[in-house]
């Protein structure tokens, strides 16, 4: 258990480097599209958060199927579309919602609301007033999102890798992540602003995605001989280096 543990502990520490240049890069993605209407925000987000989707799940499902070679189809299905589902909605979507919600950017100024006309998405159609809106992607883009998983878990079931998803998996998260805070942002990214996005953004892409790939398909592995360390710090450096 205790190495079990070191070993976890060792790969947050080995990954944080790389998701603050995640992190960069997504703070710099909601600086060029700030002025893009939340429709055009919504639809990136439908572009990498299904992406994002099909990296997780191909990374969670081929870390538990490399270790655990006998399993069955099925068990891999679970296992993969549990981790890439929920880790997928807690980085890209909830995480980001409660940012939102402590940055205060749902919110517009008044000198806000006459500037800029409304958007689509802009105005929660059941209340009256603007708030922070949480965009569950498994359910309102379900069509996409779900065989985005299924997708995810074929490829790993057929080529079982983890060394290029993960670093996708770090950016695409992010920028899913910052067009869903995009879509709830009313308020002029002020440096304080951009600041605490950088820090939401760490925070969301950093714990989830290295739960979903690391953590959570070790739960479901019984062999007490891990080669995680093995596997993921070779593969990060690599990662890094292309």
């Amino acid at each position: 258990m205790r190495g079990r543990l070191g070993a976890i502990l060792a790969e947050l520490r080995s990954h944080a480097p790389f998701t603050v240049f995640g992190a960069v890069t997504g703070v710099l993605a909601m600086l060029l599209f700030v002025r893009a209407s939340s429709e055009t925000s919504h639809r990136l987000f439908q572009v990498f958060h299904p992406s994002h989707v099909v990296l997780s799940a191909i990374v969670t499902a081929s870390l538990f199927r490399l270790h655990e070679r006998k399993t069955g189809f099925l068990v891999v299905l679970v296992v993969g579309y549990i981790g890439a589902i929920g880790t997928a909605t807690l980085s890209d979507c909830v995480l980001p919602y409660f940012g939102e919600s402590i940055l205060g950017v749902a919110v517009p100024t008044h000198a806000a609301e006459h500037a800029r006309p409304a958007t689509p998405g802009e105005i929660d159609e059941h209340d009256s007033a603007p708030g922070p809106r949480i965009h569950l992607g498994f359910i309102e883009d379900w069509y996409s999102v779900n065989p985005a998983a299924l997708l995810g878990i074929l490829i790993a079931w057929f080529w079982p890798q983890t060394k290029f998803p993960h670093a996708g998996h770090i950016l695409i998260s992010t920028w899913a992540s910052s067009f869903h805070m995009l879509m709830n942002t009313h308020r002029e990214l002020s440096p304080m602003l951009l600041l605490g996005s950088f820090v939401v953004l760490f925070i969301a892409v950093w714990l989830p995605c290295c739960f979903s790939d690391i953590v959570f398909p070790m739960f479901f592995v019984r062999s007490p001989h891990l080669h995680l360390e093995h596997h993921h710090h070779h593969d990060a450096r690599e990662e890094v280096q292309a």
